[in-house]
């Protein structure tokens, strides 16, 4: 009868360590996905980041040519 307890004692603790564990692994899962989820946002923002930069860029040069050819223009003159 004690052997059958201490039997029964044991296996609920193996299940329950198990259930834990399976429990841990869904937990982590769930956050990874999260994680892998907020890294391509992030990627996403500095995508649109980089190309916003590289039209600010682009719009600073053509604006220092405008002002380079206009200062060459007053220099003829």
């Amino acid at each position: 009868m004690v052997e059958e307890t201490l039997l029964r004692l044991t296996l609920a603790i193996i299940i329950g360590t198990l259930a834990a564990i399976v429990y841990s692994l869904r937990i982590l899962v769930l956050v990874e996905r999260r994680i892998a989820r907020m890294d391509l946002n992030i990627e996403r923002m500095t995508q649109r980041i980089a190309a916003e930069e590289l039209k600010i860029e682009a719009e600073e040069k053509k604006i220092e040519k405008q002002l380079t050819s206009g200062s060459a223009k007053k220099r003829r003159r």
